[in-house]
């Protein structure tokens, strides 16, 4: 059944962008931060905001570090002497389900628009999120739902650099006043829109299957 945009929304979108995290695949970050400090990280949330740690996870994110170069820049920075097994599980801890409700309106929505995945993540969550998807429905990942996936660790950018939404205009020809981005960050959502692309910015309190994208009513 086909799905109706949001009311006062421009009706000439052909192309939907989405985030994953938050949007798609329901995250928990505070499970992460109690799993590091149950290894021993203590003020976790804190600690991951010191310049050092920031850049690192960015690094991460844009697929400048290997998991292994990862797992010691951890632990050089912790102090701790965690093993891959324990950060890997810690760092996944976050990733939750993917609500099959959501999958099925990917399925719908790809009738009538080009779909696209556009994500910051990295190599662990990457393989963690297919094995979850992969237990949940047989699929090996997330690309039968989507025209193309970008991955900020495959492309060397991540949100909100401008540059990675032009790279997805020019990649797909999509003209930014036909296409609509949906992500759960203010600051993703404004520098979309610094390109033209229509937004939404999905809130705490919101769901694409509660407050977007609903059944038409008799």
């Amino acid at each position: 059944m086909r799905q109706n945009l949001p009311g006062n929304m421009i009706q000439n979108i052909r192309h939907i962008i989405f985030d994953l995290g938050g949007v798609l695949l329901n995250l928990d970050t505070q499970k992460t931060a109690r799993a590091f400090e149950e290894s021993g990280i203590t003020n976790f949330s804190e600690w991951q905001r010191q310049p050092e740690v920031e850049d690192l996870l960015t690094r991460f994110e844009c697929g400048q570090i290997t998991p292994l170069s990862f797992f010691e820049n951890i632990n050089r920075l912790s102090g701790k002497n965690l093993s891959h097994e324990e950060i890997t599980k810690a760092w996944n801890a976050m990733l939750l389900e993917f609500p099959l409700r959501r999958l099925q309106i990917l399925q719908q929505l790809h009738i009538h628009f080009d779909l696209i995945l556009l994500s910051n993540t990295n190599e662990i969550h990457e393989e963690c999120f297919n094995a979850k998807l992969k237990a949940q429905t047989g699929f090996n990942n997330l690309n039968v739902f989507f025209d193309r996936v970008y991955f900020s660790h495959r492309l060397g950018l991540r949100k909100p650099q401008p540059e990675i939404f032009e790279k997805v205009l020019s990649e797909t020809g999509f003209q930014p006043e036909h296409s609509l981005f949906i992500d759960d960050l203010a600051e993703n959502v404004a520098a979309a829109e610094k390109t033209g692309i229509q937004t939404i910015w999905l809130q705490p309190d919101m769901s694409i299957e509660v407050d977007i994208f609903k059944k038409k009513t008799a």
